[in-house]
């Protein structure tokens, strides 16, 4: 069913430590916009829409989110690289620290573990097209939130292409959300 090829969906070279900002951008991994709650949102509502368009839509995009999510953790991961536990007290993470050590925990920032009650699903695919259409721009906005928050361009890099993805899902989730509405509309007749 799967192809892996050994490097993500774009390159995460980063070569300057910032435990900081790892700690900043684990909220995508699992904070409630993050990747890890779009990608189980939509691979369980594409079940619920009425087309092979709209179907095929979710299924790539779930799948694509989680290209996304391993960038994500490869980004914290390569920002953990080399930090020591006396860094990390400094920075007033050594509570997560003494929990699971450097590894890449799917949490949001504040280290909220990750919950199915940030995902939704419903049998009415208008109104999960809706929440998908909403759940991208919060993705988007945040990586904006990201963005400001660094001046590394090897951090700077992969987060626009993320962002980017964001705007790209937003405009097929409105192609999908026509379609839909499109079929729903059309009078039955028997």
């Amino acid at each position: 069913m799967w192809f892996y090829e050994k490097r993500t969906e774009y390159p995460i070279r980063i070569k300057r430590p910032d435990p900081r900002m790892a700690m900043n951008i684990l909220t995508q991994y699992g904070g409630p916009n993050g990747e890890l709650a779009a990608s189980l949102r939509y691979l369980s509502q594409r079940f619920s829409m009425p087309t092979k368009e709209a179907k095929a839509v979710l299924n790539d995009i779930g799948t694509e989110e989680l290209a996304h999510l391993e960038m994500i953790g490869t980004m914290v991961h390569q920002l953990m690289d080399g930090v020591t536990p006396e860094e990390l007290k400094k920075l007033h993470v050594d509570s997560l620290y003494a929990v699971h050590g450097k590894a890449v925990y799917p949490s949001d920032s504040n280290g909220v573990p990750f919950t199915a009650a940030y995902i939704e699903s419903m049998q009415d695919p208008i109104a999960n097209l809706n929440e998908n259409l909403a759940a991208e721009e919060k993705a988007r906005a945040t990586y904006d939130y990201l963005l400001r928050l660094t001046d590394d361009p090897d951090v700077i890099d992969p987060l626009r292409f993320l962002r980017e993805r964001e705007v790209v899902h937003y405009q097929r989730f409105g192609e999908a959300l026509r379609i839909v509405q499109e079929e729903m509309s059309r009078k039955k007749f028997y």
